[in-house]
This record gives C-alpha cells, structure tokens and sequence, in this order.
C-alpha cells in the first residue's frame, strides 16, 4: 500500500484505514483535522507535475461544482510523499455504504429487487444527464459497479457518481488486468476510441442487466474477444429469461441502451432517464423478489476482495450506542449505513433510524 494506516499526510489528513484499490488508484478513509471523514484517491503511477494532476481531475473538479447530489464532491487535490516517491492525490466525500458492485455481492443468492435496481439507475442518469448537458458534453467514460457509490441521506437510498474522466486515455484491452468482468462496460465503439454520451449509456445499460440478472449481457473473456469483436456477435438473452420481474416496458429499455450501433442508443442520459421515470413495476409479474444465481457465487465480474470481516448485526448495535452522544452522530450514522449495506436484510428495522440520524435525530 501506498499509505500507512495512523500516517500524517500534509499535516491536516490522518490515514484511517485501506478502503480498497482499482486499476488506477487506491482509496483510503482518511480524517481531516477540522472538516472530518473524507476518502482519498492516491494513484499508482508517478506523477510529479501539478499540470498531469489537473488534466487527470479536470472534468471531477467541473463536476464537483455542479453540486448535484448524484455526484461525488471533490474538496481537495495535489501531490504527496509516499514511500514510494511522489505521487497525486485527490480527497472526495465519503461514502460508508460502499460501491454498488459490493451492495450487488451482499444480496448473495438473490436479485438485489428490481425497485431498488431501478432506482439506482434512474439516479445514475439523473447524474449523468447533468454532465451530458454541458456543451461540451462531459462523458465518463467508466461508469461501472465499482464507480457508483451507495449511501444513505434524508431521502433514503442516494447514489454517487466516482472517477469521471479517469479512463479517457486507457486502451481498452488494458482493462482486463482490472477486473474479468470490466472490458464489458466498455461500448463495442471504444476500439476505435470513439467517446460519447452513447457510450455512457452502453455501460449504464450493462450495470442494469447486471443488477436484474447476475450477469452480464455479453462474454469478453480476452483481448481476442475485444480486438476482433467477437463477443459481440452473440446475441445477449433477455433480461426476463432470468429475472421474472423484468417486464416487456423495462426490457426495451435495456434493449436500446444495448444497441451495437451508438446511433440507435438512447442519445444522453436525460433520454433514458425520461424512459425510466415511466416505468412501473407491472401489476401481472410476482410480487415476491426472485431468487439470483443458482449457485449464489455472484461471479459475473470474476474474484472481488472481501470486505473487513465485521458482523453487520454487531456494527448496528455499536451504532445504537454511540448515537445518543451528538458528537458520535454522524460516526453511528455511518457505522449503520455501512451494516446495512453489508447485510441488506437489515435495511427494513434500521433505514428509517438511519434517515432520522441524517437528520441530526435521535429518537
């Protein structure tokens, strides 16, 4: 690891604990001495000049002063000494409920239910449209599970967008070393290092399959696959041959974000989001949630670290305990966020309490 656990960084930032790491960085909770729990992104690769570090962060920065709630906030960026020598950094908010390919991992052998898919990816388009109203149109270029994050706040459920513009010079076929799954969320297009906002649909759309079925629409299991096409000349089941729940109105939804052609994608996040909001769970479909994989392995985006070993029943009653002091708060706000997200069944006795805590409530 880049940072030590208890090291003091440029004075005002405590590293807390690893969060985890991607292919570009890794993410640590750290403590900022006066404005609290922050995450920090520390890249792998050097990078001495302040220039590289903006032109890495500009379109995060551009969204950061947007404000939208579908958006991660980015307070802080620059350069620091680690062991191994210089290297950018940016601090963000943080979010203890995870990413949503760790909420998809928690549901185990079930479907994370479809109301709570569908509304994960209306606020990702909410987000999106935001950026893809800009002229020019600010494009991701990455969106996957591992870059949307999952919280709570006084609404309930809230989603954040991560790491916009962060890929915009990989190659592709690099992707493979990240992760078996990931080369998938990129659109067919990007070998030819065409990006639009078509092509944020494309990965808007896999990442909704994905939570609907377990698995992803199409196998890219090598480069091979990618550089020849390959793994697009099958063409993907319906969603519904797997996921009863999905209806005729929320599988062509699906269906056009997944065209092969970008030109016959939805052309912006607005217009699948405007798809979304007129979709309703159908009265002659069942009312119980399905059961996910067969074999509960969850394995459609290959091996993922395992989270701290904590048990979430035992997390929720440290939280109960620390609520009732108003300086442990947010700290027991937190602590229960992240149990809920870790045990999904938790999330019907405590998600009004959380809410409340949101708040500054305690009841």
């Amino acid at each position: 690891m880049l940072l030590d656990e208890g090291k003091l960084v440029r004075d005002v930032y405590e590293v807390d604990r690893f969060l985890g790491e991607g292919a570009f960085a890794e993410v640590y909770r750290v403590k900022h001495k006066f404005l609290g729990r922050q995450a920090m992104k520390v890249f792998k690769s050097p990078s001495p000049e302040l220039e590289e570090i903006e032109r890495n962060l500009a379109e995060a920065v551009l969204l950061s002063k947007i404000g939208h709630p579908n958006i991660i906030r980015v307070f802080d960026a620059g350069i620091l000494e680690t062991d191994a020598g210089k290297r950018g950094y940016f601090t963000m908010e943080y979010v203890p409920g995870g990413t949503l390919e760790s909420l998809w991992n928690c549901h185990r052998d079930s479907f994370v239910p479809i109301l709570d898919s569908v509304d994960i990816i209306r606020q990702v388009c909410t987000g999106m449209a935001v950026a893809h109203s800009k002229r020019p149109p600010v494009i991701h270029r990455d969106i996957k599970p591992q870059n949307i994050l999952i919280g709570y706040d006084v609404e309930g459920l809230r989603v954040r967008i991560s790491d916009f513009g962060l890929a915009k010079a990989v190659n592709p076929l690099t992707l493979l070393a990240s992760a078996r799954g990931t080369p998938v969320f990129k659109p067919p297009e990007c070998l030819q290092n065409i990006d639009s906002c078509a092509g944020d649909i494309w990965s808007i759309g896999v990442t909704l399959y994905l939570l609907l079925t377990d698995r992803l629409p199409f196998r890219v299991e090598s480069t091979m696959d990618l550089s020849t096409g390959r793994c697009w000349k099958e063409k993907s089941l319906p969603a519904a041959e797997f996921n009863p729940r999905v209806d005729g109105h929320l599988e062509s939804i699906i269906s056009r974000s997944l065209k092969l052609n970008p030109n016959e994608r939805y052309s912006n996040a607005m217009e699948m989001l405007e798809d979304l909001r007129r979709w309703e769970p159908s009265k002659s479909k069942p009312v119980v949630e399905s059961k996910g994989s067969i074999d509960g392995s969850k394995s459609a985006l290959g091996s993922v670290s395992k989270p701290e070993e904590r048990n979430p029943q035992t997390m929720a009653t440290q939280a109960m305990r620390l609520a009732p002091d108003p300086s442990k708060l947010m700290q027991a706000a937190d602590l229960l966020e992240e149990a809920i997200m870790k045990e999904p069944g938790l999330r019907e006795r405590y998600e009004y309490q959380l809410k409340l805590w949101r708040r500054g409530i305690v009841i």
